[in-house]
C-alpha cells in the first residue's frame, strides 16, 4: 500500500504545482498592457509660512475618479468650473489637519488645474492640481501637526500619497527648487486603515532663514542676466575719454577707477532703495512693466557704449534705472508670503547677497576692463560686445511686451552656465592681470640718440 499511496502523494503535489504556476500565469498574459504599468502616486508639497501652510496637491485623474466618481478624464479647462464644486467637497472630506493636542486646521480649497505629467517608471498621464490653504488654530505651531489626509487612499489599497516640503524659511528653504521628503500615506493592509502623518518639521530659526536668503541674493544676480549685463555694459566704456562726441582716447588709470566705483555704488544705491520700500511696503506692482523698464535700460547702455549718451553721468543713469531692477529683485520676496520680521530678516540677506556677489563680479571684471581699453582692438570689441548686447535687450523687450522669441530664450538661458561665467571671467582677470604686469617689467626703450655709422659699419662697404 505504501507505493500507490507515494504515487498518489506525488500526482497531487504535482498537480497544485502547476495550478499555482498556470493561474498567475494566465492573469498576468491577460491583464491588458496599462495594468503593467506601475501607477502613478499622488503628491502634496507644503510651503510653510508663518502662520499657515500652503498645499499643493498632484492627484492622478484616473485614481481621483475611481476614489470619488468624479471623472476628469475628458475634461477641457473650459469645463473644469462646472466640475469644480465636486472636487472642492470630495477634497474636504478628506483632508483633516489638526495640532499635535487633537484641535482642528481650517482648511480651504483654491485653484484648480488640469495637466499631464508623468512620473519615474509610468508614462504620461493626466493630473489635477488643486492649491489648499491649511490655518491652524491661533497660537498653534505650524511646523508640528497632525496630517489626517486620506484623498484616493481610502479607496483605491495600491496608491500612495508622498508629502513634500517645497518651501521652509525657519528651516532655510526659501529658492522653491526641490523638495524634502516629510513622509507617505498608504493603507495599512494589516489593519486597513490609513493612519495620519505625523509632521515635525523642527524648530526652524532666523539665522537659517537669512542664510538661506544670502545665497539666494547671491545665485539671483548671478544667474539674472540681464541685471548683470546692465552693469557690465555701463562699466565697458568708463575707462575711455569723449573726444568730439565719440569714445576716443584714455582716461587715467585713477579716474577709470573712480568712475567705475561711482557706477557700481549708484547701481547698488538704487536697486536697494527700490527693494527696502517695494518689499517693506509690500507694493502690488505688475510684473510686466517692471521687467520691460530692465530690457529697456540694457539697451540704453548699449547705445551708450557705441556712442556716448550721457557722458559724464552713467552714475546718475546707473541709479535711476536700478530703481527699476531693484523692483524686479522684491518680485523674489513677495512670492514668500513673508511676516514683518522675516521680511525685514530677509531683506537684508537678501540684499547682502546680491552686493557681494555683486562686488565679486566687478572685481573680476576690472582688470580686464582697463587692459582691454589700452589694445588696438577695444573699439572692435567694445562694438561687437555693444551690438551683442542691444540684440539681446531688443528681444528681451519684445518678449517682456508680449512678442515671445528665440533670441530671448537664449539669452535667459545664458544665466544657467553661471560656472562657465565665473570660470571666464577669472581667466580672463588673470590674463590681464599677467599682460599688466609683464608690461611694465618690460625694459623701457633707449631714448639716446643712435650714433652715426663708420665706414666699417657701412652695409655699402661690406664685402
Amino acid at each position: 500500500m505504501t507505493g500507490p499511496r507515494n504515487w498518489l502523494t506525488t500526482a497531487l503535489l504535482r498537480l497544485v504545482a502547476g495550478i499555482a504556476i498556470a493561474v498567475p500565469a494566465a492573469l498576468l498574459l491577460g491583464a491588458s498592457p496599462a495594468a503593467a504599468h506601475p501607477m502613478p502616486h499622488s503628491v502634496v508639497q507644503l510651503d510653510v509660512y508663518r502662520s499657515s501652510v500652503d498645499a499643493r496637491l498632484e492627484l492622478p485623474v484616473d485614481e481621483l475618479a475611481r476614489a470619488s466618481g468624479i471623472d476628469l478624464t475628458d475634461t477641457t479647462t473650459a469645463q473644469l468650473p462646472a466640475k469644480a464644486k465636486a472636487v472642492r467637497a470630495y477634497l474636504l472630506k478628506h483632508i483633516h489637519p489638526t495640532t499635535t493636542d487633537g484641535r482642528a486646521w481650517q482648511v480651504a480649497i483654491g485653484a484648480l488645474s488640469l495637466s499631464r505629467t508623468q512620473q519615474t517608471s509610468t508614462g504620461p498621464y493626466r493630473e489635477l492640481v488643486a492649491k489648499a490653504v491649511l490655518t491652524p488654530p491661533a497660537g498653534a505651531d505650524v511646523r508640528r501637526f497632525t496630517f489626517d489626509y486620506d484623498v484616493i487612499v481610502h479607496q483605491v489599497v495600491t496608491h500612495v500619497a508622498l508629502v513634500t516640503v517645497r518651501q521652509d524659511w525657519a528651516a532655510g528653504r526659501v529658492d522653491g527648487k526641490g523638495t524634502t521628503q516629510v513622509g507617505t500615506i498608504a493603507l495599512d493592509t494589516r489593519h486597513m486603515t490609513v493612519h495620519a502623518l505625523k509632521v515635525d518639521l523642527g524648530a526652524g530659526s532666523a539665522w537659517r532663514g537669512f542664510v538661506a536668503m544670502v545665497e539666494l541674493g547671491g545665485n539671483h544676480i548671478l544667474t539674472g542676466t540681464d541685471h548683470l549685463l546692465f552693469l557690465l555694459i555701463l562699466l565697458l566704456p568708463a575707462p575711455l575719454a569723449v573726444t568730439a562726441g565719440r569714445w576716443n582716447g584714455l582716461v587715467g588709470a585713477r579716474s577709470a577707477l573712480a568712475r567705475i566705483g561711482r557706477i557700481t555704488l549708484a547701481f547698488t544705491a538704487g536697486h536697494s532703495i527700490a527693494l527696502a520700500v517695494t518689499a517693506l511696503g509690500r507694493l502690488d506692482i505688475p510684473a510686466w512693466p517692471v521687467e520691460a523698464f530692465i530690457a529697456a535700460s540694457i539697451l540704453v547702455g548699449a547705445v551708450h557704449a557705441i556712442r556716448p549718451l550721457f557722458p559724464g553721468r552713467e552714475a546718475v543713469v546707473a541709479g535711476v534705472f536700478g530703481l527699476g531692477h531693484g523692483m524686479a529683485f522684491s518680485f523674489v520676496l513677495a512670492e514668500m508670503h513673508l511676516s514683518t520680521g522675516q521680511l525685514v530678516t530677509s531683506l537684508l540677506g537678501f540684499n547682502l547677497g546680491i552686493e557681494l556677489v555683486q562686488l565679486l563680479l566687478v572685481c573680476l571684471a576690472l582688470p580686464t576692463l582697463l587692459t582691454l581699453a589700452r589694445l588696438s582692438i577695444q573699439p572692435r570689441l567694445r562694438l561687437t560686445g555693444a551690438l551683442l548686447t542691444a540684440t539681446a535687450a531688443t528681444a528681451w523687450l519684445a518678449a517682456r511686451l508680449g512678442l515671445p522669441n528665440p533670441v530671448a530664450r537664449a539669452a535667459d538661458s545664458a544665466g544657467s552656465h553661471t560656472t562657465l561665467m565665473l570660470a571666464a571671467l577669472t581667466a580672463t582677470a588673470l590674463t590681464a592681470t599677467a599682460w599688466t604686469l609683464a608690461k611694465r617689467h618690460l625694459p623701457r626703450p633707449d631714448r639716446t640718440e643712435p650714433a652715426e655709422p663708420t665706414d666699417d659699419h657701412d652695409p655699402a662697404l661690406v664685402g
